[in-house]
């Protein structure tokens, strides 16, 4: 059974000596709850709203109207209950560090495990866009070299003169020419998916950032995952 992140009583406390660095209302507290344990852990209004009530109700923080919001500060009652508890307040930070540096390792566990799954995926992928390539290829030589049904094979020799070249054979060859014209149209389309890509994720990571902190556990996902997704392009290159 995993531990709970805080002993009983232990998030009451800790919320006294958040309050002391000065007011906050609750939305800054739950973040600050969240940047404590690195993003690996935050706890829901449900759990913080209540505690300050009860803390309200003690006269160690008072809450103030703010609009839509309540800004909360600690009180001197508050105050002197935090110094007559900061040796439970350091076993507190002992715990918070404990927890960080569990929870950090299920993620880890969680994202290795979904990586592996990610992997297989993207080789999956990979290998289903290799196949389509291989028959687009096929299809198209195989389109190329068939005569129409029922018209004569093309020519541009004059009567009496032997077919040379790929006339030799009753088809025409299409031109290098629109082969260059096609792959560039395709080049291009490819680069400006990438483009569009790379655009739309960074907005991403900057609306996030806006929010939260980008974690250790955020990088190494995105890391992760871009890594694999280079090599399964990079195979269906090589196709």
């Amino acid at each position: 059974m995993t531990p709970p992140v805080f002993a009983h009583g232990a998030l009451r406390l800790y919320l006294l000596a958040l309050l002391e660095d000065g007011p906050r209302h609750g939305y800054e507290l739950i973040k600050a709850l969240s940047d404590r344990f690195g993003g690996t852990y935050s706890p829901s209004p449900g759990t913080v709203y209540p505690r300050l009530a009860k803390l309200q109700d003690e006269g160690l923080v008072e809450a103030e109207s703010a609009g839509r919001r309540s800004i909360y500060r600690i009180t001197e009652a508050g105050l002197r209950e935090l110094d007559a508890r900061r040796d439970e307040l350091a076993d507190v930070e002992q715990d918070i560090s404990a927890s960080v540096r569990r929870l950090a390792d299920s993620l880890r566990d969680e994202l290795r495990a979904s990586m592996r799954g990610l992997r297989a995926d993207l080789a999956a992928t990979a290998e289903t866009a290799r196949q389509a390539a291989r028959s687009v290829r096929v299809e198209a030589r195989t389109t190329a070299k068939a005569p129409a049904q029922g018209a004569p094979p093309p020519s541009s020799a004059r009567p009496g003169e032997p077919l040379t070249g790929s006339l030799r054979d009753g088809f025409a060859e299409p031109s290098p020419e629109r082969f260059s014209r096609e792959s560039h149209g395709r080049l291009v389309e490819a680069e400006m998916l990438v483009q569009a890509f790379r655009d739309d994720l960074r907005v991403e990571l900057r609306s996030h950032a806006a929010r939260e902190a980008v974690t250790e556990v955020t990088l190494e996902t995105l890391r992760t995952v871009l890594d694999q997704a280079r090599i399964a392009v990079r195979n269906s290159l090589r196709g």
